[in-house]
């Protein structure tokens, strides 16, 4: 019976069944003719199956991937590439003579095409991107004034010894800092039928509040909301409300904001030094955006982002809590 199909529509492992069954028949004596009319092929690739099976064994019939192999007529050479590559992540697109502060999919074509000669489509840049290992990404602020070596000095050296002191005083460590609150959020994605797209109510009128919080290294969290900037009467009030339901003394993790180390706010942390200790951070080592004061305030969910790298340094954690003040 002669089988009229495509072969080459049929899914790989059916394409190399019949091969297999193709190069049996042939070995048990049946023709090429007769065994390329069962599977529905020409026989001259009967004679190539049957070759390849005698030189290679039968795993080659399980036949190849289609299509274009890895790095087969790609416009860009491996040099090239990694010559890019290399640009890309030394610096901004000013620094190399291009009119972009920061590196989009037009300014990188721009610099393939000026150091390759090869103008490429936005999709064609955005796959090279990919293949590089780059990703959009908001860029992360810095202080100008913030010193790295501070940094990494607090943390290998004077971190650990801060922790040290606390579990042999039975101390609980806590990361403190201030945020503005408002009614402007940036809410996240959602799943919705096409066309549907989700509705959230929400007052008409802005306002906003400031929060002050504290964070332990197993993730409890205690807050406090006020109104307007902070100020030395409100840091204080704060620190009062924390040592009141603490259970043990406490060392409190703050920046280098002015108003933490207000006259009236160490003096009162002095009378009170078997409840609470402040240990300030590395100034503006820290700091997150450029900022004329001393310290820049950061946001409560970077506290807690920096609290899981202090708490990887401690080894500690246990589930998440949160108690407000």
């Amino acid at each position: 019976m002669v089988i009229k199909r495509d072969f080459r529509t049929l899914a790989p492992a059916t394409q190399a069944e019949l091969r297999r069954i193709a190069v049996a028949m042939v070995r048990a004596g049946k023709t090429r003719v007769e065994a390329a009319a069962t599977v529905g092929v020409n026989r001259r690739f009967v004679g190539q199956w049957v070759k390849v099976a005698a030189q290679c064994g039968e795993a080659v019939l399980a036949g190849r991937r289609r299509g274009r192999r890895p790095g087969e007529q790609k416009a860009l050479s491996a040099a090239q590439e990694e010559g890019l590559r290399y640009l890309i992540a030394r610096g901004c697109p000013d620094q190399f003579g291009l009119s972009f502060a920061l590196w989009t999919r037009q300014a990188v074509r721009a610099l393939i095409a000026r150091e390759s000669g090869v103008w490429l489509t936005l999709p064609v840049v955005g796959r090279y991107l990919r293949a590089w290992g780059f990703t959009a990404q908001r860029p992360a602020r810095r202080a100008t004034e913030r010193r790295d070596e501070a940094v990494r000095a607090w943390l290998e050296s004077t971190y650990p010894a801060i922790a040290r002191k606390a579990k042999a005083q039975g101390c609980e460590i806590q990361w403190a800092d201030e945020t503005g609150l408002s009614s402007r959020a940036n809410y996240g994605r959602s799943f919705a039928p096409r066309g549907h797209t989700p509705v959230i109510r929400r007052p008409g009128k802005r306002f906003s509040q400031s929060m002050i919080s504290s964070l332990t290294n197993q993730g409890k969290l205690r807050f406090m909301i006020y109104e307007g900037a902070i100020k030395a009467p409100i840091f204080l009030n704060f620190l009062q409300r924390l040592i009141r339901e603490a259970a043990r003394k406490l060392f409190v993790i703050v920046d280098n904001l002015p108003v933490h180390r207000a006259h009236r706010v160490t003096a009162w942390v002095q009378d009170h030094a078997d409840q609470i200790e402040l240990v300030y951070l590395p100034s503006p080592a820290c700091a997150g955006a450029g900022s004329t004061r001393p310290s820049t305030i950061r946001t409560n969910s970077s506290i807690m982002t920096s609290s899981r790298r202090w708490r990887a340094v401690a080894r500690r954690g246990t589930r998440r809590r949160s108690s407000p003040v």
